[in-house]
């Protein structure tokens, strides 16, 4: 039987914006239940099957705060709310979080930032049990992955063979802080996941963009508070160090988390303990810290921007992930798996790679990684026909004039060029070595010896 999917309530009044949003949701494997005012998804908001609500401040017939302050008192219970704000609500979406909204998000929107938290989110309140009186609300245990999710490897490069390799040794060291760098959309968060799979699958794995809280929210959503700490904290409220239990924390974007809260972190880090905002009782915290960055965090130790005894202490262990453009024999790979997913999900839309999908992939350096190849070929098979993808010529073209001189020489290109026709056979012919040989109109022999020098391994 197919996974329920998670229920979201959508309350935006403005027509575009509430279109576009329900069908990216939905898109995304989310029910979306979209009302165009506060009052008329009362019934859902409160009737204890909604699982996470995202409303906008600016409403027609009431305002966010009004709505989120009925739903606090009528919701049997209340859903985790992530509120929609333009630039002159700030002080309202900041005042939401002190009340215990789960998060606001800014316009213009980032359809992408949003998926990413009500997953997190959803992860989080599934199982959920309403509390009887006076209890405080415990998040559910992790559930952890699929077994196949486990067993899929991340990659078939040597690269990501040995982050797989150093990740299971890590998995026996669960006290020990981890430090994963590379840039934007490399998959520093699935390792992590990852991690969570080997080490504690059935612990909470708790995530926080440090870049995306505001600095004066940023530390009670670290260390939680107690009633009456400030203005506003009506109620005693676990941080995220609380919440992961004996799980994992993985805090994303550590190179931009305020100057002023790093002594604070290392102090917990390296005490294993703290203390709530407003509160005297120490608080064991055992679980294990992994956090990212794409930053270049020595440089910011350098600029005085890091403290050079937290940088120790977080990379005690470190990944670095190199990026797509580094390992091209994932590309081929994780295309054909994008594409063979989204045709079991969708079955109306299954495409196949062409050979001149493959080159064209192969030739473009992905500044955006893993994460750009995904929303291309997302796209190319929404807008495709028949059996054939749809890749955007302006967002899949010529690589860059820094791309191409990334190889100089004659030596170099003919070497590149290759690699990458090894590389496209072996995906068409599923890596089958006598096939492929036979296409190449070479001996296995050959092609066994030319992928070794070139640094390509048959995936698992």
């Amino acid at each position: 039987m197919a996974e329920p999917r998670p229920r979201i309530c959508l309350v935006e009044d403005d027509p575009i914006m509430g279109e576009a949003l329900a069908e990216r949701l939905d898109l995304e494997g989310f029910q979306v239940h979209w009302h165009r005012a506060g009052l008329a998804a009362l019934p859902d908001l409160t009737g204890g099957t909604i699982q996470i609500a995202v409303i906008d401040i600016n409403l027609p017939d009431c305002s966010g705060m009004t709505l989120f302050e009925r739903i606090s008192r009528e919701a049997r219970p209340a859903p985790p709310c992530v509120f929609i704000t333009g630039c002159g609500n700030i002080e309202d979406a900041v005042r939401l979080l002190k009340l215990g909204a789960a998060d606001y998000l800014t316009k213009p929107l980032d359809a992408t930032a949003l998926v990413d938290k009500l997953r997190i989110l959803v992860r989080e309140t599934e199982g959920r049990i309403p509390a009887a009186a006076g209890q405080v609300t415990r998040p559910p245990p992790w559930r952890g992955p699929d077994a196949s999710e486990v067993e899929a490897p991340l990659g078939i490069s040597p690269a990501m063979r040995r982050v797989e390799e150093q990740l299971a040794r890590m998995a026996g060291h669960p006290a020990t802080p981890l430090l994963i760098s590379g840039e934007s959309g490399v998959g520093k968060e699935l390792v992590a996941q990852r991690l969570h799979a080997l080490q504690c699958p059935t612990a909470p794995l708790v995530a926080v963009n440090c870049a995306a809280l505001p600095e004066s929210l940023i530390e009670a959503e670290l260390f939680g508070h107690e009633k009456g700490a400030y203005t506003g904290a009506d109620r005693r409220r676990a941080g995220v160090f609380e919440r992961a239990g004996a799980g994992i924390l993985f805090l994303d974007e550590i190179g931009d988390m305020p100057l002023s809260l790093q002594p604070r972190l290392l102090r917990v880090l390296q005490s294993r303990s703290l203390t709530r905002i407003g509160g005297t009782q120490t608080i064991s915290v055992p679980a294990r810290v992994v956090c990212a960055t794409h930053q270049d965090l020595g440089a910011l130790v350098r600029d005085g921007r890091f403290r050079e005894d937290l940088y120790y202490r977080i990379k005690v262990l470190d990944l670095r992930l190199p990026p797509l453009r580094e390992r091209p024999e994932d590309v081929l790979w994780l295309a054909e798996r994008f594409v063979a997913d989204h045709g079991r999900r969708f079955p109306e839309e299954r495409r196949t790679l062409q050979d001149a999908d493959r080159d064209r992939l192969l030739s473009y350096p992905w500044p955006g990684n893993v994460r750009e190849l995904h929303h291309a070929l997302e796209r190319a098979c929404i807008m495709g026909q028949g059996d054939v993808l749809a890749l955007d010529l302006e967002s899949i073209g010529e690589p860059p004039e820094a791309a191409k001189q990334l190889t100089q020489g004659l030596k170099a290109h003919a070497q590149s060029g290759e690699r990458t026709a090894i590389l496209a056979v072996l995906a068409t012919h599923g890596y089958a070595m006598a096939t492929t040989a036979a296409a190449l109109g070479v001996s296995r022999k050959t092609l066994w010896q030319k992928m070794k020098r070139y640094g390509i391994a048959r995936p698992e």
